[in-house]
């Protein structure tokens, strides 16, 4: 009998290639907050449940006897401008979903094998040209607050027995979801260019390359903590927008200034946009994963093509 991975936020875009993926040699489980609506993308691949994404309910029986929890569930952070309420809404949309994992592993007789919780580079905070690995600290910020947050839930996992890991992944790029989209289509009108001044680092990883890295630290048993998911070699958003433009064969001619972005999007300009973090995957490299895609301009034609699935 297959072993079961259960996949939470399975839904949305890292969360479905994660279904599609896995799904030949494990039995999946997939918790989405609408089962009917998840179920057209994803129902070929898993068995879609329905989960509040903040309580324990009938979904933690498949927890007894699991090999791991993927935990992917929380508020899309660049769904709109960060009002208080927003702000409310991404924290409690996380760490309620992590503390309702902890709760059901701690509540099953035969506990999973591994736990993984979904987290990002925002965790270091606005660190400018640092070179940031796992040792790195917590940065200072809305979104490191959030990810640290987080991850300290999450880890209560450890008390039940069960080994955890935090992904703290960079910008996914993948063809068909994600930001990716968002940064071609100014493009598509020959308006592509760099945000800000372009000097700010950008972590990367391919979705190839997360799904593989996922599926990597899920099946090493000697690996637990925290594990940087972005491709051994980040770039400025000045190098990021004219690879992006080579590659489309566009120009990346303009330049939005960083007091329009701050104006259209607040504070979520800072963090998300302008944001420079320079995360480099130490710990998973020295644990012997290898990149498909370790080069942006490759991982980019990947994706644009459809060759990353």
């Amino acid at each position: 009998m297959a072993k079961r991975v259960i996949i939470s936020g399975a839904a949305g875009f890292i969360g479905q290639a994660l279904c599609r993926a896995f799904h030949e040699d494990y039995e999946v489980i997939a918790l989405s907050r609408d089962a009917l609506r998840a179920a057209s993308p994803i129902g070929q691949w898993a068995t879609v449940l329905e989960w509040d994404a903040r309580t324990v309910g009938t979904w933690a029986r498949q927890v007894e006897g699991a090999h791991a929890i993927i935990n992917l569930a929380g508020e899309s952070l660049a769904a709109g401008r960060w009002t208080q309420t927003r702000r409310a809404s991404i924290v409690q949309s996380r760490t309620n979903s992590a503390g309702a994992i902890v709760d059901a592993v701690s509540g099953a007789k035969v506990k999973p094998a591994v736990v993984i919780q979904a987290s990002g580079v925002g965790f270091y905070g606005l660190r400018g040209d640092e070179l940031l690995t796992e040792n790195s600290g917590v940065g200072s910020g809305f979104l490191a607050d959030v990810c640290h947050r987080t991850e300290a839930i999450a880890t209560r996992v450890e008390r039940s027995g069960v080994r955890y890991m935090a992904i703290r992944s960079g910008l996914v790029l993948g063809g068909e979801g994600g930001v990716l989209p968002r940064f071609i289509m100014p493009y598509r009108f020959f308006l592509g260019g760099t945000l800000g001044n372009g000097r700010q680092w950008l972590s990367w990883i391919s979705l190839e390359d997360e799904i593989r890295a996922i599926r990597f630290l899920m099946e090493k048993a000697s690996l637990r903590g925290a594990f940087n998911l972005a491709a051994p070699n980040p770039v400025t958003m000045r190098q990021f927008s004219h690879t992006l433009g080579r590659v489309l064969g566009r120009p990346a001619w303009t330049r939005v200034p960083a007091f329009v972005l701050r104006l259209v999007f607040g504070r979520m300009a800072d963090e998300l946009l302008l944001a420079s973090q320079r995360a480099v995957p130490q710990r998973l490299t020295e644990a012997g994963f290898t990149f498909k895609y370790p080069q942006l301009q490759a991982a980019l034609e990947a994706a644009i093509r459809g060759e990353d699935k």
